[in-house]
């Protein structure tokens, strides 16, 4: 039988932020021997950057199995590296809606939060690989944020954080709610004056390189610069961490 492993992600424009990406590709396809590995991007934006720029084209979900039906394969495993259940996530679902009963057997992992012990296994793992911080320190991760339900993942999280101990780091978002807004008011609250700046995303991408670190007076960093802090960057993606790579294995292989 012709196995498939299918990795889908919303993908990123940014050439050596993709490596994040491969990581975890790598750890999935050591997980899953005998399988054939394959990419699809979700954000067709993406997509056609890349290809007009780097002459590279990478399909996206639905695209990609039609390729593996047409190619002889059997059985699809197909995992989702989206951080929550949401748009991006639900158009990937569509489009391979239709290919499902196709093949003898498919099945797609979840996205890397999906439940609430997602958010606080993804917690404790990122802060065991945080320094000390004192009182006037605090950590602050970017997530990129939704008009969709899932968005109020990353409120979960803060809490997690909160139930692991760590009063000072906190989540909040770049096109969601909270945003840059409430983190001013926590750090105001909490006089912090000295502020680490990390991505809450699988690539630390065009998001964390403008958003979060850029230089423009709207940035994350210019802004809390203007308003006394201390700032520092962290710009390692989630793909970065071995123990998400690893819980987007376990994902995989509870595939369903």
């Amino acid at each position: 039988m012709k196995k498939a492993l299918m990795v889908v992600s919303f993908g990123t424009a940014v050439p050596d932020a993709r490596q994040s990406i491969g990581q975890i590709e790598k750890e999935l396809c050591a997980a899953m021997p005998g399988y054939d590995f394959y990419r699809a991007f979700t954000s067709s934006i993406v997509r056609g950057k890349i290809e007009r720029e780097e002459g590279l084209h990478i399909p996206g979900a639905g695209e990609l199995a039609e390729q593996l039906l047409a190619a002889g394969y059997e059985e699809v495993c197909c995992q989702s590296l989206h951080v929550m259940p949401g748009l991006e996530y639900e158009k990937m679902c569509r489009e391979l809606a239709p290919y499902r009963d196709k093949f003898v057997r498919f099945t797609v992992g979840e996205p890397l939060l999906s439940a609430p012990e997602d958010c606080r296994r993804l917690c404790g793992a990122l802060l065991a690989g945080l320094p000390e911080r004192t009182e006037e320190e605090a950590w602050v991760y970017m997530g990129h944020g939704s008009e969709h339900f899932a968005n109020a993942v990353y409120s979960e999280l803060e809490n997690q954080f909160r139930a692991l101990g760590a009063e000072r780091v906190y989540v909040a978002t770049v096109e969601g709610f909270p945003g840059l807004d409430y983190i001013r008011g926590r750090l105001q609250t909490r006089q912090v004056r000295r502020v680490t700046l990390a991505p809450l995303m699988v690539v630390a991408g065009d998001h964390a390189r403008n958003d979060l670190a850029g230089d423009e007076e709207d940035s994350w960093k210019s802004v809390l610069v203007r308003e006394g802090c201390e700032v520092r960057l962290d710009l390692r993606g989630l793909g970065d961490f071995p123990a998400v790579r690893e819980q987007f294995v376990d994902h995989c292989r509870n595939g369903k």
